[in-house]
């Protein structure tokens, strides 16, 4: 069986799609969020808005806005390179190429609208706090996931379809 997310038109649905989730959360989180404010959610989670000038983790942070688009503008045309290139059987790689190219170009998108990544997702554990995100960062996470799993744990899984 062929995933829908090998062809371009499902494909390319998904992404604007989830594009648009993270858009409109992150819109919201501007609008009504104070900054710096912690407002808890649940004992180890808060929304926590901040901007990030950098990469995951406030990587390259010094280092122009212009340039970071530019890469990961590079990346993704790599990540889509990748993603074409995958066996159509191989739904758990699709679906995480799909999260991962939606995950950067959230980013992308941010930095032409807000000048920074906007990033709101706080965990923490007593005084000790996970780096700040948002969703586009955690399409990232589990997209690359998904590409791990289907290349480790389901190895040839789907290769030989299409």
């Amino acid at each position: 069986m062929t995933a829908p997310l090998s062809r371009p038109v499902p494909a390319a649905a998904f992404v604007v799609i989830a594009l648009l989730v993270d858009a409109v959360i992150k819109y919201a989180v501007e609008v009504y969020l104070p900054f710096h404010r912690m407002i808890p959610v649940l004992p180890f989670l808060g929304l926590f808005k901040t901007y990030n000038p950098g990469i995951a983790f406030s990587l390259l942070s010094d280092t122009n806005g212009w340039a970071l688009v530019g890469l990961r503008l590079v990346i993704v045309a790599v990540v889509i390179y990748l993603w074409r290139k995958t066996a159509p059987g191989q739904t758990w790689a699709l679906l995480g190429f799909a999260l991962v190219v939606a995950g950067a170009l959230g980013n992308i998108l941010d930095h032409f609208i807000y000048g920074h990544v906007v990033d709101y997702i706080r965990f923490h554990v007593g005084g000790w706090t996970f780096p700040i995100f948002n969703l586009a960062d955690s399409y990232i996470t589990v997209g690359a996931v998904l590409i791990f799993a289907q290349e480790f744990l389901f190895k040839g899984a789907g290769r030989g379809e299409g």
